[in-house]
């Protein structure tokens, strides 16, 4: 169902609409109704239960808003924005990210040069066809070119590989401020998810102004967006925006409760508070029972937790949510009845089961990264060289008889182990390719001398949903098979992949003993947060895998885990948590 957030979000495009098409008075009332909408505290959706004269109790959401809402709710569509739509083909968001150009502006550009995207707004720009719209000229023309650049990286989600490392480097260098009790992250990077909009950092302290004016001289900062006495924004060089609240140490843990979100979680956790007549906010927690409008201040009422985070979930009789939960997908439900999941740590991974090397596209030797996999602290170690077939980057994977060959260069590299006085197992794979149909590049004969076979798809990944499911399914199924790689193949902020029906393939993984792969590259995050719980509830055993291609990318293993956690997997869902022995047992 629709979140408060969507359905604010489509009022707002209807507003952006509208006003392209020049339309008065209309987009200011549903940009008013959807800053109500986002920030109400009951869930639209219930509301919408009851009809559109409940919905449009809330403030500025008059009986048209609230008619168009309950469709929404009902049907997954407004009538009236589709045909808006259809009429205005545009992507509004990209376009209106450009510095000067508002929704007017893409309407009119739309009309007169047929501009949809950024792609043919900085053709059109270079092209010196935007001067000659009435009311344009060369200078302005100028202004949207120059902004295009930095409208295609704000408009794309910052990828948690980058964000997460920035947040903690803000983070510790927030700690190392005298002014500063605690520091901590925030925001959706503190929940690992895929993507992250800004970083949010958060800082105890009673001297607010000394931790601001810290953080605007930290190293990573080249501009200043905004400061205040508790507040401030900047952005790195890399154009990632930081932002930094300081809260005063008593309601340190309410904050960070807070700020961490996300926004529904939070809403259905006030709801909680309201029938227990608490007051939840960022401030604290308050006994408001005595109180006759609890709606009369932040801090109204006696409050009883704030100090830590902990003791906000257990003012509610509820153990404290991992970050990686708080989505409101059943985490407050599961709290309550004591059933939330044990979620698998970092500490708990024993080895990696992807790995490249320099016989296929890899940067290191057999013997390296063998090393590297040793050093790193893994137990166990799986060269899984590309295997020849179509999408293998350079044409670099291996024929059968190089896959034979490699062989010896895998027993090498365990003696090397040996005299170093590593006692990594090593063992000799292939990430082979699954084909269109669901075949194997590499023949089985070859695959049965191996000690373990991913199968993962590289090409023809816009297949449609029916074809892409039964291709993964049969690639599942080969007898050969151990684990599926990269299920989807999607990169992200880059392509989709495929989309199959993920119910399928975790009953056939299940049902065959293959495990699906959480690929813990940063771009590829695959199988997703959300895949991954389908797959635990399915039984399907789970394998993060760092494919990693040179030593340093096995200490991205720990977003592979974040994602597992996501997916409210447990230790023994996972594969890679398991001793080598267990591992074997798997394979055989």
């Amino acid at each position: 169902m629709p979140t408060n957030d969507e359905l604010a979000t489509l009022l707002e495009e209807m507003a952006d609409l509208l006003d392209a098409k020049d339309v008065e008075y209309k987009p200011t009332a549903y940009r008013r109704a959807a800053e109500n909408v986002r920030e109400h505290p009951k869930p639209i959706e219930e509301l919408a239960a009851e009809g559109p004269d409940a919905v449009a109790e809330i403030d500025r959401v008059g009986d048209a808003i609230a008619t168009k809402l309950v469709a929404y709710v009902e049907t997954g569509e407004i009538e009236e924005l589709e045909t808006l739509r259809e009429e205005l083909p545009v992507d509004m968001a990209a376009l209106t990210s450009v510095e000067g150009v508002g929704p007017k502006t893409v309407g009119t550009l739309y009309e007169e040069l047929g501009v949809t995207d950024l792609d043919d707004l900085e053709t059109a720009a270079r092209n010196e066809e935007i001067r000659a719209v009435k009311g344009f000229g060369p200078k302005t023309e100028q202004n949207i070119l120059d902004g295009i650049d930095f409208a295609r990286q704000a408009h794309e989600r910052t990828l948690l590989g980058k964000a997460r490392p920035l947040g903690e480097a803000a983070r510790a260098f927030l700690a190392g401020i005298d002014a500063v009790d605690e520091a901590e992250l925030a925001g959706s990077n503190r929940r690992w998810k895929e993507t992250i909009g800004d970083v949010d950092v958060l800082a105890a302290s009673t001297d607010g102004e000394a931790v601001v004016d810290a953080f605007l001289d930290w190293e990573n900062s080249t501009e200043t967006i905004e400061s205040g006495p508790t507040k401030a924004s900047l952005r790195t060089g890399d154009g990632v925006r930081v932002d930094l609240r300081v809260v005063d140490p008593s309601e340190f843990g309410a904050a960070l409760q807070y700020f961490t979100g996300s926004r529904d979680h939070n809403i259905h956790l006030r709801n909680v508070a309201i029938d227990r007549e608490l007051k939840l906010n960022e401030y604290g927690c308050f006994d408001v029972s005595a109180v006759d409008d609890p709606d009369t201040g932040q801090r109204v009422g006696e409050r009883v937790a704030g100090e830590t985070e902990a003791g906000m979930y257990e003012a509610l009789d509820l153990p404290l949510i991992p970050p990686e939960l708080r989505e409101n997908t059943g985490e407050i439900e599961a709290a309550r009845e004591g059933s939330l999941p044990d979620l698998v740590t970092e500490d708990a991974i024993r080895g990696d089961l992807h790995a490249h090397s320099e016989w296929s596209d890899g940067d290191a030797t057999v013997e390296e990264m063998a090393l590297g996999a040793a050093e790193f602290g893994h137990d166990y170690l799986a060269i899984t060289d590309h295997a020849e077939g179509p999408g293998v980057f350079g044409n670099t994977g291996l024929a059968a008889d190089e896959i034979r060959e490699q062989a010896d260069a895998i027993a090498d590299a365990r003696d090397a182990l040996a005299d170093a006085g590593h006692g990594l197992e090593l063992l000799h794979g292939v990430e082979t390719n699954v084909s269109a149909d669901g075949g194997l590049s590499t023949p089985d004969d070859v695959l049965a001398e191996l000690d373990i076979v991913i199968a993962s798809p590289h090409a023809a990944l816009d297949q449609d949903r029916e074809p892409a499911t039964d291709r993964l399914v049969a690639a599942i199924e080969h007898p050969q098979t151990d684990i599926l790689g990269h299920p989807t193949g999607r990169m992200i902020n880059q392509r989709p992949g495929l989309s199959p029906d993920i119910d399928r393939l975790a009953d056939a993984a299940a049902e065959s003993e293959t495990a699906l792969e959480i690929n813990a590259n940063p771009s590829r995050l695959d199988l997703r947060d959300s895949a991954v719980r389908v797959a635990v509830e399915a039984g399907a055993v789970l394998a993060i895998g760092t494919d990693a291609h040179r030593p340093g990318a096995f200490a991205e293993s720990r977003y592979g885990v974040h994602t597992a956690r996501r997916g409210w997997a447990e230790t023994d869902d996972v594969l890679t948590a398991r001793d080598i022995d267990g591992v074997r047992a798997f394979l055989d």
